[in-house]
């Protein structure tokens, strides 16, 4: 697995936020057509023209794809959550063998990139109604058993991150529309990072839809809809990438609140 791209060395403070931006593209499609790319592409740029390339993280989960979990992943996993809320860096210590030594080496500095990330922004297409693979394999292995809970406290860490997600559609999966139930993007993503701990009010999703208007006979008469759509999504993403944000302070529904035995923010399942 090849290393994030880091911009302006291994600071991570990028911002007001108290941590920089972690960006994770994962279109397969690399030639410069992909609309979360390019959509993904427009925050990086307004983002670091506000605070600098500082704490700018990028990975291409594509080009370099995280590995599926191996059984190591499973049994450490299953071990850790048996022990509750964990350290990190005491997990190591709970790992028997090669195999799993490898899994956690190949977990932690993910899992970590996520914590330290104020900003976390993933460009997301819709696959066959669901997410691409390449991010499911990301989702996966990030899942480790309490690796987002305070143990001190049991409540999440992650309860003060702003996730942007970035999504596109090839056709319309919007309220009323006749796919409609078909939608495992959008709804699949807010339950996750909800599960992890990050509030409501701080996952912001923007989605164009009908992207493919322009090359499939049957959508082209929404090639209009697609058109405002794209824009609308565009000055959304223009809008949320320079919004001010305080990581520091507490809004009345921080869901890092939680007591924990109301919430598991990463219930491990095998």
């Amino acid at each position: 697995m090849g290393d994030a791209e880091v911009m302006g060395g291994a600071e991570v403070m990028g911002d007001i936020r108290g941590g920089g931006l972690l960006h994770l593209d994962s279109s397969a499609d690399r030639r410069g057509d992909s609309v979360t790319r390019a959509l993904g592409g427009l925050f990086a740029r307004s983002w670091r023209e506000r605070y600098g390339d500082a704490g700018y993280r990028h990975r291409d989960l594509a080009a370099e794809p995280v590995p599926p979990l191996g059984s190591g992943f499973v049994s450490l996993g299953t071990r850790t959550e048996r022990q509750g809320a964990v350290p990190l860096a005491k997990v190591a210590v709970l790992a028997e063998g090669a195999d799993e030594e490898r899994e956690w080496a190949l977990t932690l500095p993910l899992v970590e990139e996520v914590r330290a990330a104020g900003t976390l922004l993933l460009g997301v297409p819709m696959y066959n109604f669901g997410v691409p693979a390449a991010l499911k394999a990301w989702i996966d292995r990030v899942s480790f058993p309490g690796a987002y809970t305070d143990p001190d406290s049991g409540r999440s860490v992650l309860g003060r991150t702003r996730v942007v997600v970035v999504a596109a559609c090839g056709g319309g999966y919007g309220p009323g529309t006749p796919r409609e139930g078909c939608d495992f993007q959008v709804p699949y993503l807010r339950a996750f990072f909800g599960a992890l701990g990050v509030p409501d009010e701080e996952l912001h999703v923007v989605r164009a839809e009908l992207t493919r208007a322009g090359d499939i006979a049957a959508l082209a008469p929404f090639k209009d809809l697609a058109a405002d759509s794209l824009a609308a999504a565009r000055a959304a993403v223009a809008e949320l990438a320079v919004r001010p944000y305080d990581r520091s302070a507490v809004g009345p529904h921080d869901r890092s609140a939680v007591r924990p035995h109301d919430r598991r923010p990463d219930a491990f399942h095998m």
